[in-house]
């Protein structure tokens, strides 16, 4: 048997103060990479620099995340979601008034901490308020991360930008104030806890593969390849559309921004869509489809012209994000019982690989041409065929308390 607290019907208002906290967050963590311009001149850094910087946050937002994961499924409480936003707001009011480069490394260490705590145990808290629709709660808590990984980059140019890096400041204290906005989220979280010990034992059936432990690696191994096309891929397009596009077509810098928008707006309707058709259709269906169905499309893209590249881009970002919440959601029920390890442990994967491609991709790109990217990366979403072999079933219930 395995734990978790009782859910009962689906609490959307918990689910979208998640989706929120989980906005704010992607924001503010994307305010680091944004500033990497005024930090450079102010500071006097190289690009060795730079990268470091960027190393030091991505260890921190990633690694960490299985650990947490591990503690909060052993030892629950109400105060890791505050704990995460002190963290991320003391980073952030660190970064602002930073004068050497080793204060720069310490304020994104914080920051990435931040991120570490809070991906982790908001979902699995929203695992807990989904009600059973899995699919549904998680695809509402990840939108909220794709539009604050898009929100963190407009509010620096305009805040930011204009009038240099102590403004950062303002972004610590909107951190700090997410304290109050995860209110909700604490006081149902702590009446579940207490209920628990009234009852001493809260259980709900919740749906759980059953399987043998070897099939469960063998599943879970497959899950991660699936995770690694789908974040190189997404990696080529979320940090070298823009350049591919300039290049290749000859558009402004401002013009591109455009074309990225539609694609990140598909990209979160994509992620809002693939959750609840995984509730309907089931997981496998949806991870199969998502990865090996962008396929065509990625293929044709690198040969179309510019009208059919922002078509081709559009219909890639709906049917590919439509995977992370069916993958993550299919983990989840193979290990019902460590939600915050697996959900930390895939987070961190995530993180990791986008990062690690985003630094691979550029070498390539400054080696063999941005167009030479596209076209081999184009055949990443051709190994969704692997998720042929993952279980369709049998799905039994298993009881689970918190």
């Amino acid at each position: 048997m395995t734990s978790q607290p009782q859910a009962g019907k689906t609490a959307m208002t918990i689910l979208f103060s998640l989706s929120l906290a989980h906005l704010c967050n992607d924001a503010f963590q994307s305010v680091i990479p944004a500033v990497y311009p005024i930090l450079k001149e102010n500071l006097v850094l190289s690009f060795a620099q730079i990268g470091l910087i960027t190393l030091v946050y991505q260890i921190c937002a990633s690694v960490f995340q299985p650990v947490f994961g591990v503690v909060f499924d052993k030892r629950p409480s109400i105060w890791y979601l505050p704990i995460s936003s002190m963290s991320t707001a003391v980073g952030l009011a660190l970064l602002a008034y930073a004068g050497t480069f080793s204060a720069v490394l310490v304020a994104v260490a914080f920051v990435g901490l931040g991120s570490s705590v809070l991906h982790p145990e908001a979902s699995r808290l929203t695992h807990f308020a989904s009600g059973g629709k899995h699919g549904l709660a998680q695809s509402i808590f990840q939108v909220g991360g794709n539009l604050g990984g898009s929100l963190g980059p407009l509010l620096a140019a305009l805040i930011i930008a204009p009038y240099g890096q102590h403004y950062i400041v303002i972004f610590a204290v909107l951190a700090f104030a997410t304290i109050y906005l995860k209110r909700p989220i604490t006081k149902w979280y702590k009446e579940k806890i207490e209920d628990k010990l009234r009852k001493k034992e809260v259980t709900v059936e919740v749906p759980s593969i059953r399987l043998s432990r070897g099939k469960i690696v063998f599943s879970l191994s497959i899950l991660l390849l699936l995770v690694f096309s789908k974040y190189i891929y997404m990696a080529s397009l979320t940090n070298f559309y823009t350049f591919y596009l300039m290049g290749k077509f000859g558009v402004t810098a401002q013009q591109s921004q455009f074309y990225l928008f539609a694609f990140l707006f598909a990209v979160a309707l994509g992620t809002l869509l693939g959750g609840p058709i995984g509730d309907r259709m089931g997981r496998k269906f949806v991870i199969w489809v998502s990865i090996l169905g962008a396929a065509p499309f990625a293929l044709l893209m690198p040969h179309a012209n510019l009208l059919w590249t922002c078509v081709l881009s559009i219909v890639i970002g709906l049917v590919l994000s439509s995977a992370f919440s069916a993958i993550l959601v299919y983990a989840q029920e193979l290990l019902p019982s460590k939600l915050g390890l697996v959900s930390g442990f895939f987070f961190g994967v995530m993180f990791g690989i986008a990062g690690i491609a985003a630094a691979v991709l550029g070498d390539i790109a400054d080696a063999k041409g941005i167009e030479y990217v596209y076209n081999f990366c184009a055949y990443m979403p051709l190994m969704g065929c692997v998720a042929f072999f993952l279980p369709s079933g049998p799905v039994a219930l298993a009881k689970q308390k918190m």
